[in-house]
């Protein structure tokens, strides 16, 4: 059987509440409930030092990849007037020590321990020859590595690790063990390659003694926005050298996953836009945008 349509209109319904009404009061304390309690235990009266309503930074972990790159310079004190030799991979340094040039036994490896690609420590052990009637009382030693990052910040750059001890006792060997951390004084940026320290931490070309001194290498390598340091170090000092022994030096330096820090104004991963009241309760989160999708504030 067929129907056909014999009359039709449009309805309108409206349906109209005073101001003044239960619903309208709850809704006015639930917002206030909601917003000013969070806004003002986040912005100080439980964090002080806090980024305020809107975070200005986050952080993410990575493992970096870190290679060793074969430069070492090595000063060893061997009296208390200031006698010293000297050992480098630069020529130009050993052309300028004479008879101060000391060359050591020198053995490197590089482990990785989950055999997932990326390195997690440098083992370095070191045999320095002394004539019988010196002794080690102090031991500097600078090291060079290739420092990269790819997660979020693309970074390469050249970076070192000073390790350093000294005695009032003559030693006969040292342990050093230690991380390789990496020191921030600025949020990395996440678009583009950020390189610009991606250069010789010593000038080995150069033929003046002053390129070579610690204080002016370190003094000029701290003047950098990003650079690594040897943290967590516990040094194992061990007397008693045969007069026919050489000194020896064991250092282990872990390459540590280390915590990032940029910008959270200009995120590198993008979400879909949540709505306001989201964005309210998620700016004083601290999840970090470490997995690929929203963080778990994010869910209404």
């Amino acid at each position: 059987m067929a129907f056909y349509e014999v009359y039709s209109h449009p309805a309108l319904v409206r349906y109209r509440s005073s101001v003044c009404t239960k619903a309208t009061l709850f809704a006015a304390v639930a917002l206030c409930l909601t917003y000013i309690p969070r806004c003002s235990w986040r912005t100080g009266a439980r964090e002080p030092g806090s980024q305020g309503f809107w975070l200005k930074t986050s952080t993410y972990e990575e493992q970096p990849v870190v290679r060793f790159q074969y430069e070492v310079l090595m000063v060893a004190s061997t009296s208390v007037q200031g006698d010293y030799v000297a050992w480098s991979t630069f020529p130009q340094f050993n052309q300028l020590l004479g008879a101060r040039l000391r060359i050591p036994a020198l053995s490197v490896r590089e482990e990785d321990d989950n055999l997932d690609g990326k390195l997690e420590r440098l083992v370095l052990d070191l045999q320095l020859p002394l004539k019988p009637e010196e002794q080690l009382y102090s031991l500097q030693l600078l090291l060079t590595f290739s420092y990269q990052l790819f997660r979020m910040s693309t970074v390469a750059m050249q970076s070192l690790a000073y390790v350093q001890h000294s005695s009032v006792v003559p030693g006969a060997r040292l342990f050093v063990s230690g991380d390789l951390q990496l020191q921030q004084r600025a949020p990395l940026p996440h678009r583009g390659l950020y390189n610009i320290y991606n250069v010789s931490v010593i000038d080995s070309s150069s033929p003046f003694a002053s390129a070579y001194e610690l204080e002016s290498i370190i003094r000029k390598y701290q003047q950098r926005n990003l650079t690594t340091s040897l943290s967590s170090v516990l040094p194992v000092w061990t007397p008693g050298r045969a007069a026919s022994a050489p000194f020896e030096l064991s250092a282990e330096i872990r390459y540590a996953t280390q915590t990032i820090t940029y910008p959270s104004d200009h995120s590198p991963i993008t979400y879909p836009r949540p709505l306001l009241w989201t964005v309210r309760e998620c700016a004083p989160c601290s999840a970090p945008p470490d997995t690929m999708g929203p963080p778990s504030c994010w869910q209404r």
